[in-house]
């Protein structure tokens, strides 16, 4: 009876994704389904089920996460609800945080998509995989243009999302399970980052933060009730939450949990910032993999995690997998590069700073009476000291304290990151030049030295040998009168050498 049950599930199963290799096109050509599409779920995975109190035909739901990398199968109980079963490391992901826009911007889609079993693939190129929907109507509402982006085997990515050959073997299992006990969908939840109130505040200058504070809409109401939102449209918006939102409400119902929840994280955002915490974006040369697969090299990841976290899956078990042909290797070498950013959305740099001088200066008039402020030095990104010629009205010592300097106006453009700061991630290139030697602002040239010129027509020798003594005579006395006068180069305006993309 037993055995008559299982191929009754697999001829089931053949039957039902054969109908989507017309849907999908990384298929090799095979007719049929291939064997590892019909391949059970691993007894492990089966094990984990049941001591959740989980059913294989239970269905599914599927969050993603770009920045940690990750990805988790929910289950939904008997009661509605839905339960974590599993979290898997992602291998790879190309492009950078945020939604994909346009065809061949190598972007990992960000939104919530509905995955049928049309749009299961189980003779992909890629071992297995299925397609996420994209582009749904909210992407073209917004204009947004691609098509064929998957979630597959084989460590490689140009806008997909990609597992081992083992890790998409277990998922498109586990789905293919929910899909013959009755689920006619499940839900695809695609993030950049997890939508805490810690992300929520570092990131809160990034350009995307409209549609990210959209996509938190979506993952609140799951979070809090733990149940599938309905997604709607209103405009180039996300809508969540019962059969209004599904039916297109601009402003659905918000279930008492869900409002508590979202108020309680922007509570927590405004503390965080209040605290003083830096607003960033993070810029990566091609997407990331999680750390697992690279144990070799994870300090570039470690700088973005924080405190050290117990991982969900066995980091041994992931290294043992085979990757294929992961794409542009070179790219993840350098890791993800986290910069400050203004509330504009400029980058931001901070400038080594030194303790300025103590000192008083001051221009006296005719009678001694009176002073004249110091005009403030222009501040360019090779700055990399504090003004020595300030004005200091004490002689007590000056806490350290970086300086920030805005360098450039992104306007939302993750283009002009990489322009701006192609350097972090360049390899074995040679420094750029040194600028030339500033010229000395004449204004601020000693008497002296101008009379010293004038004499040199007559007496050069003589004339500059007593322009130099002169000048340190004059520098001592007006060192201890109202604090030495140095001669300050003129800064130069405008961005440094070597930046051009």
């Amino acid at each position: 009876m037993t055995a008559r049950l299982a191929t009754a599930r697999l001829l089931a199963a053949a039957s039902l994704l054969a109908l989507s290799l017309a849907a999908c096109q990384d298929g090799s050509g095979i007719n049929g389904p291939s064997a590892r599409s019909l391949a059970p779920v691993a007894p492990q995975t089966v094990a984990l089920m049941q001591s959740k109190g989980m059913q294989q035909s239970d269905p599914i739901l599927i969050r993603t996460f770009k920045k940690e990398a990750e990805m988790e199968i929910w289950k939904r109980g008997g009661d509605g609800r839905y339960a974590l079963l599993k979290t898997y490391p992602i291998c790879r992901w190309s492009g950078q945080l945020g939604p994909k826009t346009r065809e061949g911007d190598r972007q990992a889609p960000e939104g919530f998509y509905t995955i049928t079993p049309g749009l299961m693939n189980p003779n992909s190129s890629y071992y297995l995989s299925f397609d996420t929907g994209f582009p749904n109507a909210v992407d073209r509402a917004n204009g947004r243009t691609g098509k064929y982006l998957m979630v597959h085997g084989t460590c490689s990515s140009a806008g997909c999302f990609a597992m081992t050959d083992a890790t998409i073997a277990e998922i498109y299992a586990v789905a293919r399970e929910a899909f013959i006990g009755g689920q006619r969908s499940f839900q695809f939840q695609s993030y950049p980052f997890r939508m805490t109130a810690e992300n929520m505040a570092k990131f809160r200058n990034d350009p995307n933060i409209a549609f990210w504070q959209n996509l938190k809409e979506g993952s609140d109401y799951f979070e809090a009730l733990h149940e599938e939102p309905k997604v709607g449209q209103c405009g180039t918006k996300y809508v969540f939450g019962g059969a209004d939102a599904a039916a297109g409400s601009c402003k659905p119902h918000v279930d008492p949990l869900v409002a508590e929840k979202s108020a309680h994280d922007a509570r927590a955002v405004a503390d965080l910032v209040a605290k003083g915490t830096p607003a960033v974006r993070v810029v990566y040369q091609d997407g990331g993999q999680n750390p697992v697969f690279r144990p070799q090299n994870t300090s570039a990841f470690a700088s973005l995690g924080g405190t050290e976290t117990v991982l969900p899956y066995d980091a041994k078990e992931y290294g043992r997998h085979n990757l294929g042909d992961v794409s542009r290797p070179e790219t993840l070498a350098a890791g993800p590069q986290e910069i400050e950013v203004t509330p504009k959305g400029q980058p931001v740099m901070l400038a080594g700073a030194e303790p300025a001088a103590p000192a008083r200066a001051a221009k006296a008039d005719g009678k001694g009476r009176g002073r004249e402020p110091a005009k403030p030095a222009v501040t360019t990104l090779m700055a990399n000291r504090a003004d020595p010629n300030a004005q200091v009205e004490t002689t007590a010592a000056l806490p350290e304290k970086p300086a920030r300097i805005a360098v450039a106006d992104a306007d939302g453009d993750p283009s002009s990151y990489q322009k701006l700061f192609g350097q972090l991630f360049a390899k074995d290139k040679p420094a750029p030049a040194a600028p030339p030697t500033p010229a000395v602002d004449a204004a601020v040239v000693p008497e002296p030295v101008k009379l010293a010129h004038a004499a040199e027509k007559v007496a050069p020798k003589a004339a500059k040998a007593h322009a130099v003594k002169t000048a340190k005579v004059e520098g001592k006395i007006d060192g201890k009168a109202e604090g030495k006068v140095e001669a300050k180069p003129a800064l130069r305006k405008g961005e440094p050498e070597g930046r051009k993309p």
